[in-house]
This record gives structure tokens, sequence and C-alpha cells, in this order.
């Protein structure tokens, strides 16, 4: 059960606060019970005897009590405040920790707008949970049975209306809370697509702008928008059908009891102090018995968002360090050997197939090949983003999949076709790759990606906060800040997949040296389409539908007319480039 286990994670770490809310809750509960216990003395001492020498006590008491109760209400709201938000920063940390447990097959499968959505809109849930237990348990309930004692005590008989209407009103509370829960979930999960759509729409802004995709954009998030709104009404119409009920029931009690006393007062002569001690209490229990009647609904509500923030809680590392799992050495160089390899996402086709050869360490292995060979699947296999679903990857003899990642990772460089950048300025994200660099070396890594003299231009310097994924540089800037990142990492073994790509000739050529001094004394896995990169390569990998059909040389392979290396340079029209639009025309000639 989702309450029992917030309870059991959380409950001893904040013991001693919910403590010291119940007993101001407990102080809130005595106080207005006594404000109705103290009515009879009220109306019978000062209206009817004229005792005045009670009076002074009387409005002593009041006055006592009505400060507790405000000192009381000070202390539980904000101990209970503290807590809560205590326990939205607590889960908000254990979601990014557990996020960042989770392997890159977890995120390839899941939305990264639909995850922010869902964590935006849920994890308050943990935080209500707790304080509607605690406030209705602690507050609302004992205020209720202490009211309900002064109501007995005062006049049995006309008690005896409360017991009889409240079954009724349990019964039908409990139908819409049944009601409620399918209804929120949906809510909740039409909610966080409706953010998640905004989102993407944000994030891809110039492409909508580029094919005049506003009106389809507004119809589909419309649509959304409408489901949306179409269950939070219906949440509205179930959670407030409450209302005409307890009214409903709250005056036909309140009526029968003011019918019973008055004819009591008027034929039996009876002092109307009881009588206005009862409806004060009667009155007063009104509003802690609505809260309780409401609280499994609002407790439904609630734990709905909580189970989902379990649900990512729960999700499993598909990817954990094995039990004895060591820290890797680099003491061969770094050589790389992918022995037998085969891979395929989930249940889908085999996307790597019997692939084997030996990135020799020290040298650069180019992978070629035309698109959806498997060449950027493979290198992912080397900081293990995936797993092999057979074979090995091997560095310096030893089977990665043995080491513990963290300590492997720390050993590879790599920069990604696609460049991120994150929040905070040029100079923290150069440092993400190695947090103990010093700003000499940080400088150092930028002239090497030949990035320094365009940082010196930007406002300030290294120290310019970027905006989304470095929306306020070029695409070839961020390409050389990535690979800056990397050169900062300065680790024995370089992965570059299409590092090069975002840039223009002269950048490139520029970026292309800085590399070339950078790849020397390191094992280097590169993926490109330029001619200069692969051809100064030590060994190059051909690869085609996910296999291994050609390795050696550029000059060895230039040589094989009737090779796949050989027809992707022809396809290339003596540029400079190896394109990967050639597989149609490849299975059209075989």
């Amino acid at each position: 059960m989702v309450i029992r286990r917030i309870i059991r994670e959380n409950g001893r770490d904040y013991i001693k606060t919910y403590i010291f809310a119940a007993v101001c809750l407990v102080l809130i509960a005595g106080s207005t019970a006594f404000m109705a216990w103290i009515m009879e003395a009220v109306i019978n001492e000062a209206f009817a005897n004229k005792n005045t020498d009670v009076i002074w006590l009387i409005c002593g008491g009041v006055l006592a009590s009505f400060v507790i109760r405000g000192a009381a209400s000070y202390g539980q709201a904000v101990a209970l405040a503290q807590v809560g938000n205590n326990l939205v920063a607590r889960y908000q940390q254990r979601l990014v920790n557990h996020l960042m447990s989770l392997g890159v097959s977890y995120f390839s499968e899941t939305r990264s707008a639909q995850i922010a959505a869902q964590i935006s809109q849920n994890v308050t849930g943990i935080r209500d949970v707790m304080n509607l237990t605690i406030t209705s348990f602690a507050r609302d309930l004992l205020t209720l049975i202490a009211l309900l004692v002064v109501m007995v005590a005062k006049d049995p008989v006309l008690s005896l209306i409360v017991f009889v209407v409240a079954p009724p009103v349990l019964i039908a509370l409990r139908y819409i809370s049944k009601r409620l829960r399918s209804a929120t979930r949906e809510a909740i999960d039409f909610n966080s697509r409706v953010l998640s759509a905004m989102q993407e729409t944000v994030q891809g802004i110039t492409i909508v702008k580029a094919f005049t995709m506003e009106s389809q954009i507004s119809a589909r998030t419309a649509k959304l928008i409408g489901a949306a709104e179409g269950r939070s009404n219906r949440i509205a119409r179930l959670t407030e059908r409450t209302s005409p009920l307890t009214e409903t029931v709250a005056g036909l009690a309140i009526s029968g009891v003011i019918a019973y006393a008055a004819y009591r007062s008027i034929y039996d002569d009876v002092l109307p102090g009881a009588f206005f001690s009862f409806i004060t209490a009667l009155l007063l229990a009104y509003d802690p018995a609505r809260k309780l009647a409401r609280l499994q609904i609002n407790l439904e509500r609630a734990v709905v968002n909580a189970r989902m923030i379990y649900e990512i809680l729960d999700e499993e590392p598909t990817q954990g360090d094995k039990p004895g799992a060591t820290d890797i050495k680099i003491d061969r160089g770094g050589e790389i050997e992918f022995r037998n390899i085969g891979f395929a996402y989930g249940s889908g086709e085999k996307v790597l197939d019997d692939v084997s050869f030996i990135a020799e360490a020290g040298k650069t292995t180019a992978i070629v090949g035309p698109s959806g060979a498997g060449k950027s699947t493979l290198i992912s296999l080397v900081p293990r983003f995936y797993d092999p679903t057979a074979g090995q990857v091997l560095i310096d003899g030893v089977d990665i999949a043995s080491v513990a990642k963290r300590s492997l990772r720390h050993q590879i460089a790599y920069v990604s076709q696609q460049p991120w950048l994150f929040e905070g300025t040029i100079r923290d994200n150069l440092r993400y790759a190695r947090p103990d660099a010093t700003d000499a070396e940080i400088e150092q890594a930028a002239r090497l990606a030949n990035a320094h003299d365009f940082i010196l231009t930007q406002p300030q310097g290294y120290d310019t906060p970027l905006g989304e994924n470095g929306a306020n540089l070029s695409g070839g800037q961020r390409q050389r800040i990535s690979i800056a990142r990397a050169l900062v990492r300065d680790a024995p073994i370089l992965l570059l997949d299409e590092a090069t790509s975002a840039l223009d000739n002269e950048s490139e050529a520029a970026v292309q040296k800085a590399l070339d001094s950078a790849m020397r004394d390191r094992t280097v896995l590169v993926i490109a389409h330029r001619l200069s990169t692969i051809a100064k390569a030590d060994k190059i990998i051909v690869m085609q539908a996910g296999k291994v059909v050609e390795s050696g040389s550029h000059a060895d392979l230039s040589g094989t007319r009737d090779g796949l290396y050989s027809r992707l340079q022809a396809y290339s029209g003596g540029g400079g480039e190896i394109h990967d639009d050639t597989t149609d025309r490849q299975g059209e000639e075989q």
C-alpha cells in the first residue's frame, strides 16, 4: 500500500517534528472543544443567573483558549510546511539520483518531456499524503471526538441524531472516492502529455516554423488540452458531490436538534445553556466532520500522484554493475576488442551481427558505412550505454561487463554526433568533463578545439551563460565546445561520433589539426564521413547491415575496386566526404 510505504520511508526521519505538530493539533482540538463546553456556563451564569463573579473566570478561560489555539495553529502550520518542503526536495533529489542510475535504454523508450512533466506534477503527492494523514488524525479526528464527547455529555438524546445520519454519508463518500481514482489517474496522464507537447514544441520551434507546422501543432495540442480539461471537470464534479450531500445531512441534523431543544425549552422549562453548548459543539463539529468526509477523496488524489512517482523510483536499472565489479586499469594503452558482438534494441531485429575486430592501443580506427550499418550503436557499447546481447567488448583484455561503469567511463572521452550543452556557463560545461581541471587546462583544451577565440568574443568570455542547449551559439561552436570538453577529460580512449559533422570546412580543418595532436598516444574510435579524417586512420572498418564487410588501411581499401569502401568513395563524387546515402544504390547494383 502506498500510504504505508510513504510512512515507513519517511516517518522515522520526521518523528520529532510530527510529534510536535501532533501536540499542537491536540491543543487546537482541546481548545475547540473547550469553547463548546463553556457555552453552557456562559448562557446560564451570564444571562440566566446573572452571576458576575463567574463571568471574569469565563472570560479569562475564553481568552486563554484563543491564545493557545493561535499559538498551536502557528506551530503546527510552520512545522508541517517545513516537513512538506523537505519531503518534496528529498524526493526530487531521489528521483534525479535514480534517473541517473537508469540505463540509456530507459530514456530512449520514454519521452524526456513526459518524465519532466510527470515529476513536476506528482512529486507533491508524497507531501500531501503525509500532511493529510497527520492533520486528519491529530486535528480533525481528535477535534470531532472531543466535540462528540461534549455533545453526549450535554444531551445524549440529541447526540443520537448525529450517529444516525453519519453512516449514509460515509457509504456515499466511499463510492465517490472509488470513481475518483481512475479519473485522477487519467487527468494526470493527460496533463503530463500537454506539458510534454508544449515542451517539445518550444524545443523544436525552428522546425515548426520552417515547415509551417503551427496549425498542426495547435490542433494536436488542442485535442490534448480538451481531453485534460474534460478529465479535470469530471474530477471537479465527483469531488464537489460531497458538498450537497454533507450540507443536506448537516441541515437535517441541525434543524432536528433546534426543533427538539425548542420543544424542551418551551414545554419542559429547561435552561437553554445546555442546548447552546450542544448546538455550539454541533456547529463546530461540522468543519472537522466535513474535512474527514472529504479525506478519502483528497487522500485518493494524493495517493495517485505518489504512486506515479514510485513507478519511476521502482524502475530497475538494466545495467547495474555485477557483484564484485572492479575498477578498470588501462595498462596496455587501451586496446579495444570487439569479439563476436551481437546486438538488438529490445525485441527488434539485429543491429549488429557477429562483429569482431581490434582497435589497437594508441592508434586511430575509423568506422565507415552506409546509414543503418550500426556504426553509432557499436561505439555506444564501449562506454556501456548498452550491453551487447551476444559477444564481449574487451579493453586491454578485460571484459568491460565485469568492471564498474563509473570507472570505465572515467577512461573514456566522448563526442557525440549531436553536441549537448547544459545550463551554466561555458566554463561550467567544459569543467563537467573533469571537475578538478584548472582554468589553464580548460583554456588549453579550448585552444586545441579551435574554440578559444570565439569564446573570448562572447559577452563574458568563458563565464558567458548558455541558453538552452547552447541556443546562443552556432552549431559549429557548440560542437567545438563539445570537443573541448572531451579534451579536458584527458582520457586514454577517445570516441568520436561524427565529431566534425557540424563544422564548416575552415573550422573542420582547424579542429582536425587539433584532434590529430589530441589523438596522439590515445586509442581512438571515430565515425566520420570526411575523407581527410578517414584517410589518416591507422585502420578502417567498413560496416554494412550490422556486419564488418571490409577492414584495412585507406590505401588497401581504395585499391579494391569492387569493395564497398571504394564505392562509397565513388558515390562521394570525388569530394571530401563519404556519404551514407548510398544504401539504395548499392542494393540496385547487388
